[in-house]
């Protein structure tokens, strides 16, 4: 899907001032990543390096394991298709509602895809699922145990677990320690999420050193450019600057969905900064049209996501004041 993801902002110039529509922090001061940034800018002048061993090496020593456990990606998405690809024509599972490039991988490569909405209802049949965990856009995390006993009574099914969103949630997730230890569990992970920068385009997968070995030879040479692998290197040795508070979220998400909920909104209960709601009456797309033109705000169109409807759309909080904007706004709307 080239088209219909969150954060269009592109599509309204300079109208959007506050962005709802992204799930990542909007609190983070980047004004050290980007006075690095111009420092190296003359890196420009060379290649990068053809794979990005140099951030490999930095984050399997922050997650305490070795490089060949790590494979950096350019964006998590690129890690998708690079397992759909080497995974062609297998029969695949899509926790769904959730984000939509797993299944659309699976069907560039020609999987036989299933669409179920638990880890309950996967067949007996299927050889991969793919899920997200803080899932998108629901929000909701499954319960650690209970997933990490699913994967390991289902040996032969490869589990590709989307934690992108980890940071955002104080409930427990499968640790990277947890995914190298076997053999059928690889994890996604996105420092786009993590630092809020998702115009450099950093993700990674982590697994046993033998699975990642097959994915890390379908990688097409210098896909992650220079700058972004200079921005990954500063942004890792600078993690203490860039705090996420997932608590303070998390609540500021059950407290705007108890605000909208008391305006007639159905909102889904959420473990982390994202909220699934659904409208009573009118559309998603004219909620969005709306908040966008009277207000400069933008929110998530919903209504693309598999098992989803055109009254759905997607809120990430923001700060306190910021989110009582969005609220009194779509009251606005509403009544």
């Amino acid at each position: 899907m080239t088209e219909g993801h969150g954060d269009d902002a592109y599509r309204y110039g300079c109208d959007i001032k506050y962005n709802f529509s992204t799930n990542v922090y909007g609190g983070f001061d980047h004004s050290g990543l980007t006075a690095h940034l111009c420092n190296v800018a003359d890196c420009i002048r060379s290649y990068p390096e053809p794979v990005p061993v140099s951030v490999e090496a930095a984050l399997a020593s922050l997650k305490e394991t070795g490089p060949e456990a790590v494979m950096v990606t350019n964006g998590a998405t690129e890690a998708i298709y690079i397992m759909a690809c080497d995974l062609a024509g297998r029969q695949s599972a899509v926790i769904a509602p959730t984000f939509s490039e797993y299944a659309d991988a699976c069907m560039m490569y020609s999987h036989r895809l299933r669409y179920v909405f638990s880890l309950c209802d996967v067949p007996d049949d299927v050889e991969v699922v793919w899920m997200c965990n803080p899932n998108n856009p629901t929000g909701r995390v499954t319960d650690k145990a209970w997933l990490l006993s699913f994967v390991d009574s289902h040996p032969r099914v490869l589990f590709v677990i989307d934690q992108a969103y980890a940071d955002y949630t104080l409930l427990p997730v499968v640790t990277d320690r947890e995914a190298v230890e076997r053999h059928n569990l690889v994890l996604l992970g996105s420092l786009t999420k993590r630092f809020a920068i998702p115009g450099l385009r950093i993700g990674y997968a982590v697994g046993c050193p033998s699975l990642l070995a097959r994915f890390k030879s379908r990688r097409m040479p210098w896909s992650v450019n220079q700058l972004a692998i200079e921005g990954a290197k500063y942004l890792l040795g600078h993690i203490g600057d860039f705090p996420i508070d997932a608590s303070m979220l998390h609540r500021e998400a059950e407290r705007v969905g108890e605000s909208l909920g008391g305006i007639g909104i159905h909102v889904e209960p959420t473990d982390c900064n994202m909220l699934l709601c659904r409208l009573e009456r009118g559309t998603a797309a004219a909620l969005k049209e709306y908040l966008v033109t009277k207000h400069g705000m933008l929110i998530r169109d919903a209504s693309n996501f598999h098992g989803l409807t055109e009254r759905h759309f997607r809120v990430a909080v923001l700060s306190p004041a910021e989110n009582d904007l969005l609220i009194t706004a779509i009251t606005k709307w509403i009544l």
